[in-house]
């Protein structure tokens, strides 16, 4: 079976205001592209389609425009689609009948049929090109580990996630009576992936240990965070694919989406990627944050013609002079560079005061836990202990589940 691994769109999201559908639509064509030259059997997108639950009419065609593309490239492929905590379940799911007739299936939910889950629902047999079965995708929507299904009566609360997805990949192998390759679709955080660059101030989630996944996949398609990566210790089994666009400065990493070959049930994997060139640049100018005046100056100096999002990487002492941001944006006027923000790095001084002022974007930058901690420690003189930070990040993340 050879499948198309890619997740975390983020279609609509915006860069310090400025439209990106440009290079949206350009990431989809390229994807067209690649399903075109690739032909796979299935192609997964493992979460964060959108970049907010409740997307543009815009931002929804271009979705439905550039699946429908996609399908045209590879007619015989299957698509499967999962919501990720980015996502609407409910809202992504409205179309789903009608996304049927196009191969496409798109879990947003967990389905019960009375007190039982809908495992038909959730377990996608993929045909090859002949029509006859080449594979299973068993697929995960997100979803807050306080609200996984109760399975049984004595399930302990800790444990509703790990039996989920092991009786998930139970029922998948009961199906799958010719032994043929399983992929297990999830969107989540493993514990000791890499988070460089990521932002996860629309509700972070727990990290889980890899073996919570349970055991009967060949490959664990993940998706939420961007860095793309294999996961050590998984042998290959286990890959986020990442972001095919950067959503933040920090991403500096390059971008792509995954292909992977499954010849047999029990194999390794062969994993190979396939690059995502972006039209628009992100880029910190200067590369080390030296101070304001010479930061704009770099910035007057950059070349006319270049699309680029900057951010300025300014040294400061205490605090920035309230016209910066106005003469950062008169110096791209004429410019095809967008300016963003202002990066600011404080001076180490001898007495530096415990709890220095923080500027609106160093506030914006942080989380509700990192804003929490702050709060506790100036407040009690001493650290928030583990288990008070764990109950903070459970409520952030009910509260971020209400608003979706």
């Amino acid at each position: 079976m050879k499948i198309l691994h890619t997740s975390d769109w983020h279609l609509g999201h915006a860069l310090y205001n400025y439209d990106r559908s440009e290079e949206q639509i350009c990431f989809l064509n390229q994807l067209t592209g690649i399903v075109q030259e690739e032909q796979p059997d299935v192609m997964v997108v493992s979460g964060d389609i959108y970049h907010y639950s409740t997307p543009s009419a815009a931002t929804q065609k271009m979705y439905t425009d550039g699946l429908l593309r996609i399908h045209q490239a590879c007619p015989s492929m299957t698509i499967v689609v999962t919501a990720g905590n980015h996502d609407s379940s409910s809202k992504l799911e409205i179309d789903s009948n009608l996304w049927d007739h196009f191969r496409v299936k798109v879990i947003g939910h967990i389905e019960r049929c009375g007190s039982a889950v809908n495992w038909e629902k959730q377990i996608i047999t993929i045909p090859g090109q002949d029509g006859n079965p080449v594979g299973y995708v068993a697929t995960m929507p997100h979803v807050y580990p306080q609200n996984f299904p109760i399975l049984s009566d004595d399930t302990p609360r800790e444990e509703r996630q790990s039996r989920f997805f092991q009786a998930l990949l139970d029922e998948t192998g009961k199906q799958n009576t010719q032994q043929l390759p399983v992929v297990l679709m999830a969107h989540l955080s493993v514990e000791g992936s890499d988070r460089t660059g990521q932002d996860d101030s629309a509700g972070g989630m727990e990290f889980i240990s890899l073996s919570t996944l349970g055991k009967g996949y060949d490959y664990l398609a993940l998706g939420h965070i961007h860095c793309p990566q294999t996961l050590k210790g998984s042998e290959n089994h286990a890959r986020y694919c990442g972001t095919p666009l950067p959503v933040s400065f920090d991403e500096t990493y390059p971008h792509s989406v995954t292909i992977v070959q499954i010849r047999h049930q029990g194999e390794q994997p062969e994993i190979t990627t396939r690059s995502i060139r972006n039209p628009w640049l992100l880029l910190t100018l200067p590369d080390t944050p030296v101070p304001f005046d010479e930061a704009l100056k770099a910035l007057e100096a950059y070349p006319d013609h270049e699309q680029t999002y900057i951010r300025l990487n300014v040294l400061i002492r205490d605090y920035l002079a309230p016209d910066c941001n106005e003469k950062a944006s008169a110096a791209t006027r004429g410019k095809a560079c967008r300016f963003c923000y202002i990066k600011c790095t404080r001076e180490q001084q001898e007495q530096a005061t415990p709890e220095a002022a923080l500027t609106i974007q160093e506030v914006k930058e942080m989380s509700p836990l990192d804003i929490a901690r702050r709060y506790y420690r100036e407040a009690e003189g001493e650290e928030m202990d583990e288990e008070l930070c764990t109950l903070m990040q459970e409520v952030i993340a009910q509260v971020h589940a209400k608003d979706i």
